[in-house]
């Protein structure tokens, strides 16, 4: 578009607030950001580059024959639930277990590419629904909501007690089934999963081998460090004051309960830089890099 403004850190800060302050309407969205580009042509161009698009192509393919896809469905505490599990069809039997656990949108297809990427790699890979109580991730809006903005209110308003112990039910549904390596699965969330594989970690204690917790808000509890069992892995944003704001205490609390952990800081990127379908907050560079060290620590 011709003359549209160059995307600020202010913008992309104002969507942050949006996703994670359940108080913030679109319409108080798209009012702040026509303050902050001009105009409302200005703001709706830019509003796409920002956000995370739903129709952003996948870098993995669900037909791709070297992987196995399934929807798996099992009992939770509550009910039944479901995930979207890949497995790599060579060396399944080697082959370590990971649960993928979505950001505040839900089991999109984003997480679904991220969970076939994780195939590829060689690992069973399941992400779980953590809506599938509520029926399911809304893969659709209802004319006056996206299906992103339904799936946020729906995640912000999961009882944590619950969504924790659904997080449980998979981790033991991905441990019990019979492929794969026998050895405890590991575990890697992004944002609001970054955050609820913090809360799996210490709920799961030593039923949980390793996590990778992306930009994930760290628990207040500090005391809660004495329970975690797995080795932990930290992926901070630079400008990501919101959660950074809350990881030190809660890493001070892990080394002295003598976890081992390892905790990097990419400079000068945003929250959701590992997120593909984010055209102005995707690093390519920082992503690829969090991504082997990733591979690595769940290997």
């Amino acid at each position: 578009m011709s003359g549209m403004p160059k995307i600020s850190q202010a913008m992309i800060e104002l969507y942050d607030r949006f996703t994670h302050d359940q108080g913030m309407s679109r319409r108080d969205l798209m009012a702040d950001l026509v303050r902050l580009t001009g105009s409302a042509a200005a703001a709706a161009a830019v509003l796409p580059l920002i956000s995370a698009r739903a129709d952003a192509a996948s870098r993995t393919s669900p037909t791709d024959e070297r992987l196995e896809i399934d929807t798996m469905r099992y009992q939770g505490p509550r009910g039944p639930l479901m995930g979207y599990m890949a497995s790599p069809k060579a060396g399944e039997s080697r082959a370590l277990k990971v649960l993928v656990i979505h950001e505040n949108r839900g089991l999109n297809d984003h997480i679904r590419d991220v969970t076939r990427r994780l195939a590829l790699d060689g690992f069973i890979a399941m992400a779980p629904d953590f809506l599938a109580g509520q029926g399911e991730t809304p893969r659709s809006g209802n004319g006056t909501q996206s299906a992103e903005d339904i799936a946020r209110q729906m995640i912000a308003a999961l009882d944590r007690e619950t969504a924790v112990a659904d997080g449980l039910a998979g981790l033991r549904f991905l441990d019990d089934w019979e492929k794969g390596r026998d050895a405890r699965p590991g575990a890697v969330g992004f944002c609001w999963g970054g955050g609820m594989a913090n809360a799996l970690a210490i709920a799961a204690g030593p039923k949980l081998r390793a996590a990778s917790v992306f930009y994930g808000p760290a628990p207040s509890d500090t005391g809660a460090a004495a329970k975690v069992k797995a080795k932990m892995q930290f992926h901070f944003a630079g400008l990501d004051d919101r959660v950074n704001a809350t990881a030190p205490a809660w890493i001070d609390a892990l080394k002295a309960a003598g976890v081992r952990l390892e905790n990097w800081r990419y400079d000068g990127v945003n929250h959701a830089f590992n997120n593909d379908t984010s055209e102005a907050r995707y690093n390519r560079a920082a992503a690829q890099l969090a991504w082997s060290r990733t591979l690595a620590w769940l290997g």
